[in-house]
């Protein structure tokens, strides 16, 4: 009884689903072509077209062939005509009106009927018959399955009951030709409607991916630049430590609150030196390798930078460096960041611009250090890369994280920029500064 009860559920379910879709007169347009703008709005053009053909044609079929007289003739001419065009828009409507049409068509004539050239094609005559194939196609494409084979149902059972009710004296039979016709259309409809709804998944699912590898690399980019502060500070956490250590021996007699405070600091550094090494370890369990390889790679610094740029000419790149402003000691996250962003700039070069001259500029002041790198046209043709702009998401999370702020984009000589501001010693980054 429960199986029972569950399929007639299912079943006054589908009816219900199917009722709404089909008596309905929500908007459902067709989408022009994705493709060949100058000719994605044909379909709608052609549909418009057969439109007012078929009101033309069946002013002549209806009024002349069957009969009807000239006002019910032009008004089901007109319902079926304007049955086609709404059909681009609300496909459920559009069928209603065309097979209704046809219905009252094919009722009122068949006492009408001459005979006189030879039998006439009822109850669809040709110009009903190709209006309905389009409204038919339309509905198709439009609405679901279960929707379209009741539609098809409809259009191809509907008319013969009228065959056995109320027939004309003579006529030709369409009906076997209207089934094959409007079920092959209907199958064309769901075929690609299908196809259209797979491509739309398949579009959703990659914009999900790319996000999911864009979110993913972002946070192994966060994770790299803290394991590389991580060595830096831990590194003057260390000195501190042995500073704090080593200061009372430097002074004769040092006070007991002095002895007290350096060991404060030093025990002090070491707490902190022992949370940082903790959270290294959580930040490196997802790559063993670089646990191990990470403490033993000493960090570059700008001091290294020669080697970056001998490494790039070796590549086949032009390359200047220039430097202005008077040279100074840097925090180590701002030397380190400013090696970094230099090294993925070249590296983009080298993938994206092939033989190009790229000039780099480091340009010190009092509020801190901006690194600007540019590239001319590539000589040849850049092979196909499978990068994704993760280099420059790297750039921006390390100048946002010291505070500064990065500009790219390409340069009015077709070549690309990089101009990135590293403040030090904490001075906030104002409008003015950063575009001088």
């Amino acid at each position: 009884m429960s199986d029972e009860g569950g399929f007639g559920a299912s079943v006054a379910g589908a009816l219900r689903s199917v009722r709404a879709e089909l008596l309905t007169v929500a908007a459902r347009p067709l989408p022009p072509l994705a493709r060949a703008r100058r000719l994605r709005w044909l379909p709608h053009v052609g549909v418009v077209l057969t439109g007012v053909l078929t009101f033309l044609g069946n002013l002549d079929q209806l009024v002349q062939r069957y009969g009807l007289g000239l006002w019910l003739g032009l008004a089901t001419s007109l319902a079926q005509g304007i049955g086609v065009v709404i059909a681009l828009w609300r496909p459920a409507l559009g069928f209603w009106l065309s097979l209704v049409s046809t219905i009252v068509a094919a009722l009122c004539a068949t006492g009408q009927i001459t005979v006189e050239d030879g039998p006439e094609p009822w109850p669809w005559g040709p110009p009903g018959f190709f209006a309905h194939a389009v409204v038919t196609l339309l509905l198709a494409l439009r609405l679901p399955t279960r929707a379209a084979l009741v539609a098809l149902a409809l259009s191809a059972g509907a008319l013969p009951l009228l065959q056995e009710w109320r027939a004309p004296y003579a006529y030709d039979n369409t009906m076997p030709l209207i089934a094959l016709v409007f079920g092959a259309l209907t199958l064309i409809g769901i075929i690609l409607r299908g196809r259209r709804e797979d491509r739309t998944r398949l579009v959703e699912q990659q914009t999900r991916t790319a996000e999911e590898r864009a979110r993913r690399t972002l946070l192994e980019e966060r994770g790299r630049i803290a394991r590389e502060l991580h060595d830096v500070v831990a590194h003057h956490m260390s000195v501190i430590s042995i500073q704090a250590q080593v200061a009372p021996h430097l002074v004769e007699d040092p006070p007991d609150a002095l002895r007290e405070n350096l060991a404060g600091i030093r025990q002090n550094a070491l707490e902190a030196l022992t949370e940082l090494r903790r959270v290294l370890g959580v930040l490196r369990s997802a790559d063993p390798e670089d646990a191990d390889a990470a403490p033993q790679a000493p960090l570059p610094t700008l001091e290294r930078i020669e080697g970056l740029l001998d490494n790039a000419r070796l590549a086949g790149l032009t390359v200047h460096c220039e430097q202005s402003g008077e040279p100074r000691p840097l925090p180590p996250g701002v030397d380190l960041s400013a090696y970094r962003i230099v090294q993925e700039a070249l590296s983009n070069a080298i993938r994206h611009a092939p033989g190009s001259t790229v000039r780099i500029a480091l340009a010190h002041s009092a509020p801190g250090l901006r690194v600007r790198i540019t590239n001319t046209v590539p000589r040849t043709k850049a092979p196909q890369s499978p990068g994704a702009g993760h280099g420059l998401l790297g750039m921006r999370e390390r100048t946002a994280m010291l505070g500064g702020d990065l500009a790219t984009g390409p340069t009015p000589d077709g070549g690309y920029e990089v101009s990135a501001f590293l403040p030090t010693h904490g001075h906030a980054l104002t409008k003015g500064e950063y575009q001088t």
